[in-house]
């Protein structure tokens, strides 16, 4: 059996669906969360890119969130049915990261410039990411209450395991007036095994 450790900040954000689907898989895995004072000299050097999160299998360390959550979801069934479903979650998932993009724009933007902040995120929060969840809420809609194939894939777990790192972002219940993705939402974190994982996991804002 392999043992698992999943190293990233002390927070949900892009670790969130990597823990979900081990704990959905019902793996054990060690999640290591950093001091963040200790991040710029004793942990950022020691990451194979300097970035994180980093899966760690059997000693084996590798980074990037979504090529590792597209990599255990294979272990664990989460896929599509064929190629073309599984393209269906790829470009799904990219339009998420798209859409964290367009809020971590402004989000992160130099405070010192609050003009250019402001203008950013009113584009993003009145135009952009509504045009971004309503085509993700029919989508939802469309395929039976999930994103691809009408079941269960890793592209729900990356949207519900990011989701309040996005909301935090944003400032607001970004998906309030969506009902697809609520109850898409409520859907995954009602799964026994996920549960589970959110009643022991620390307890972050995002």
């Amino acid at each position: 059996m392999p043992s698992y450790k999943v190293t990233y900040f002390p927070v949900k954000a892009l670790a969130e669906p990597i823990r979900m689907i081990l704990s959905y898989a019902g793996q054990e895995f060690e999640d290591d969360r950093f001091d963040r004072e200790d991040w710029p000299t004793k942990i950022k050097p020691t990451m194979p890119f300097g970035q994180v999160p980093v899966l760690e299998v059997d000693g084996k360390r590798i980074n990037q969130s979504t090529a590792i959550c597209r990599y255990l979801a294979k272990q664990y069934g989460l896929v599509g049915k064929d190629d073309w479903e599984n393209l269906e979650i790829d470009s799904t998932v990219d339009t998420i990261h798209d859409m964290r993009s367009k809020i971590a724009g402004f989000f992160y933007e130099d405070d010192t410039n609050a003009e250019a902040k402001a203008k950013k995120k009113e584009v993003a929060l009145k135009e952009t990411v509504p045009f971004y969840l309503e085509r993700l809420d029919a989508q939802v809609k469309k395929n039976n209450g999930y994103f691809v194939g009408g079941k269960l894939t890793w592209a729900d777990f990356v949207f519900v395991g990011i989701i309040d790192y996005l909301n935090a972002m944003a400032g607001y219940n970004i998906i309030d007036k969506y009902d697809n993705l609520k109850s898409l939402n409520e859907k995954v974190l009602a799964l026994p095994k996920i549960k589970e994982w959110v009643a022991k996991r620390p307890v972050t804002e995002f």
